[in-house]
């Protein structure tokens, strides 16, 4: 297998394994246990098992000056590495009011917005296939969102959460393709993870407490941290890389049809044929904002 099929199924299974997380949240809240107690066993199983990796597999030959050198990008990933704890509190608070299906189609708002964020930071990578995309994104998450079926009540609380969650997303995503890329990628995987970890602890505070038991963390913690702190960006890392991020932007967009099939099978949510339009919809939004990039790269 070459190394660019390699890398496009290890950019398919982060996604996927993205896309399974808030059903199994949803599904853990529905048998009485708490979201502060599963984000918090979450984000500390991937702490602590990323140490790990990285103690036995790192390299041990760098001097104490060079560490000292390397401490400001790894406090810039812990930073960045906050957006990703503000991520998944806001986006489990979301699902708490709306269809996973409904959250994760709120959560991939970060499709424009980053767009939009790209406009005010690097304006000459922004074209009209870009901006188009982003409308056409739009449009499809009216669709995939059921703001048009009559019979159904948004929650604005759910709403809102969904959307901070997809700010957050996009934070997360900007800083991470950024900084620190010199580092290891599974030491990368670990500040960002450490940055999460500091922020789920200051966002949840007391109703970690009052949530949190070693059983928690012994189920459902190694199983959330597994598929949502130590897979993803451990995947991404390696496959982002290669294949490009127009290419991977486009393979990872497979989270979004995965966290609706494993919502309409675990959860038993009804997916309606307009919801459907609107994920096939929001799929070509992601083409057509990353098809240009991946061509350039292609013929160069």
């Amino acid at each position: 297998m070459n190394a660019q099929l390699k890398s496009v199924l290890y950019v398919a299974i982060g996604a996927t394994s993205y896309g399974v997380l808030a059903t199994f949240v949803k599904y853990a809240n529905n048998q009485g246990i708490g979201t502060a107690g599963l984000a918090f066993s979450q984000y500390l199983f991937g702490a602590l098992i990323l140490s790990v990796l990285v103690f036995l597999f790192s390299k041990k030959s760098e001097t104490p000056q060079a560490e000292s050198k390397s401490l400001h990008p790894k406090i810039q990933l812990m930073l960045f590495g906050g957006f990703s704890g503000l991520t998944s509190s806001f986006y489990y608070l979301s699902i708490q009011y709306v269809p996973v299906s409904v959250g994760i189609i709120l959560l991939m708002q970060t499709i424009w917005m980053g767009v939009v964020l790209e406009f005010f930071t690097a304006r000459a990578l922004v074209n009209r296939g870009k901006i188009l995309g982003a409308f056409v994104a739009i449009v499809g998450t009216m669709l995939a969102a059921k703001i048009f079926e009559t019979d159904i009540e948004l929650n604005l609380k759910g709403i809102g959460f969904g959307l901070l969650a997809a700010v957050s997303f996009t934070g997360m995503m900007y800083g991470t393709s950024r900084v620190a890329l010199q580092l290891p990628n599974l030491v990368r995987s670990q500040y960002l993870v450490y940055g999460g970890l500091v922020v789920i602890v200051l966002f949840w505070n007391v109703q970690i407490l009052q949530e949190f038991n070693w059983t928690i963390l012994i189920t459902w913690g190694v199983f959330l941290g597994c598929f949502g702190t130590i897979l993803p960006p451990i995947l991404f890392n390696k496959g982002f890389p290669i294949i490009g991020t127009g290419l991977g932007s486009i393979i990872a967009a497979l989270e979004i049809p995965i966290s609706v099939l494993s919502a309409y099978w675990i959860l038993n949510e009804e997916i309606s044929n307009l919801q459907w339009l609107g994920i096939v919809i929001i799929l070509c939004a992601v083409v057509m904002i990353n098809f240009r990039k991946k061509s350039r790269s292609v013929k160069s």
